[in-house]
């Protein structure tokens, strides 16, 4: 600012009487001394006008900041000190425009607060229902797993109106330790119960020794692979010897088959291989085309046949790796426009539409509508996982999170693509309505 502008500020804001140097009142805040006349009083004045304009930059520094940042929240404290230093700074300006600036950012800021609160609320009301339908739950790992994932989402969400803080955190609390409590009883019996957990672990000796000499490979395969999960889930401490005892028995009849089956892969040609895949391959494309066709068929007719179609699937063996996700990619997509339209069928039924509002098209643009909505859902829990996903510090000990987080953001990805292929499927249904009226 020039000299001339600088003290005519001085004057307009400021004066001196006697050897003091004052600051005319502003709002409600009285006239105060903010210094004393060292030598000429006009260069008195210019000395605290200019302390006013380094004060000033010191604001417009940080409402430049607050204006550009995605957490303004983190600036509140910062406005309310210099609020309180407009009543107190030793300087000659217009303190009043400075705290109007002021006011009106710190607004801004309990707004931008108070609307983070209530997505907060949201939020952490979702995890207390969430988790209070898991309380009485008997998967234990997995539920386990998802308790201890739903405590580090809501150790990472922000804070709720206070009046609301306590009762969410017992609630939320309650539910998981309700959980955990039952879990610890379940693994309390466990332990004494040592005979039958004996007979678990010699029950699936039994049939892995069955199945040894097996030359139904892929069955046993996954027949012993099955058994070698419930060997997991039995749980149960047994004396060291006793268990070293029954996992040998155990691990050497699955060594036994799988052997045997490295040989038998072994041993088979490269045409003979090539071959059983390509003929996988052709079952599984197969099964891909009848399940697309499904969509001309009755919706309840398309599900029964659908899951007859996934039974299928599981029998027919492996294709090549290259072509695997492929053909199972297509076959999974087609499986869920069945299962999106039984769904949204379902929904319709239990919202019938207004009398006169009732024709094919109607109809159809009803459930349009539908999908669309169900997209809208998708699109905001598919958010938070991303948002969850890009939060997670790159360590070994959040991968296993890290990979569950993409796989459920791939799966809403593929559901958000059959919604709306179901859109335009509909769409088309629509035109082709239109056309027979013509």
């Amino acid at each position: 600012m020039e000299t001339k502008d600088l003290s005519e500020e001085a004057h307009k804001f400021g004066y001196v009487e006697g050897t003091q140097v004052w600051l005319k009142p502003f709002m409600n805040f009285p006239a105060r001394q903010v210094g004393e006349v060292k030598e000429v009083p006009e260069d008195s004045l210019l000395y605290f006008a200019n302390r006013f304009e380094n004060f000033r930059q010191k604001v417009d520094s940080l409402l430049e900041k607050i204006e550009t940042s995605e957490n303004k929240g983190s600036f509140l404290m910062k406005v309310l000190h210099l609020k309180e230093q407009v009543e107190k700074y030793d300087a000659i300006g217009d303190f009043e425009a400075l705290h109007h600036r002021l006011t009106a950012a710190e607004d801004e800021i309990k707004d931008a607060i108070a609307k983070n609160r209530d997505k907060n609320l949201s939020t952490k009301v979702t995890l207390i229902q969430q988790a209070e339908e898991l309380i009485d739950s008997i998967d234990w790992q997995e539920t386990s797993d998802k308790l201890k994932e739903m405590r580090q989402t809501w150790i990472k969400t922000g804070p709720v109106d206070k009046s609301l803080t306590d009762e969410l955190e017992e609630r939320f609390r309650t539910a998981v330790e309700a959980f955990f409590t039952r879990k610890k009883e379940f693994f309390q019996d466990k332990k004494d119960m040592l005979s039958r957990t004996i007979d678990k672990y010699k029950a699936l000796i039994a049939q892995s020794e069955a199945v040894k000499n097996s030359e139904e490979w892929e069955e046993t395969s996954k027949k012993l692979k099955d058994l070698q999960n419930q060997w997991k889930e039995i749980g149960g401490n047994l004396p060291r010897k006793m268990s070293n005892d029954l996992w040998n028995s155990f691990r050497a009849a699955n060594n036994h088959f799988f052997e045997r089956l490295k040989k038998h892969i072994n041993s088979q040609k490269t045409e003979s291989k090539d071959k059983y895949l390509e003929d996988n391959l052709a079952k599984k494309k197969a099964l891909v085309a009848e399940a697309e066709e499904l969509l001309e068929r009755p919706t309840s007719e398309a599900v029964a046949r659908a899951k007859e179609l996934q039974a299928a699937w599981k029998k027919v063996g492996p294709v090549k790796q290259d072509e695997s996700d492929i053909v199972w990619e297509g076959f999974l997509v087609a499986c869920d426009k069945i299962f999106e339209l039984s769904s949204l069928e379902h929904y319709m039924r239990k919202r019938p539409l207004p009398e006169g509002k009732n024709s094919e098209n109607d109809q159809i643009h009803a459930r349009i509508n539908a999908l669309r909505e169900f997209i809208k859902s998708d699109k905001a829990e598919l958010e938070v996982l991303q948002t969850n996903l890009d939060r997670l510090h790159p360590n070994q000990s959040n991968e296993t999170f890290r990979t569950m987080l993409e796989g459920k953001i791939k799966n809403f990805n593929r559901k958000l693509r059959t919604k709306n292929e179901l859109i335009e499927l509909l769409k088309k249904r629509t035109t082709s309505s239109s056309n027979k009226i013509a």
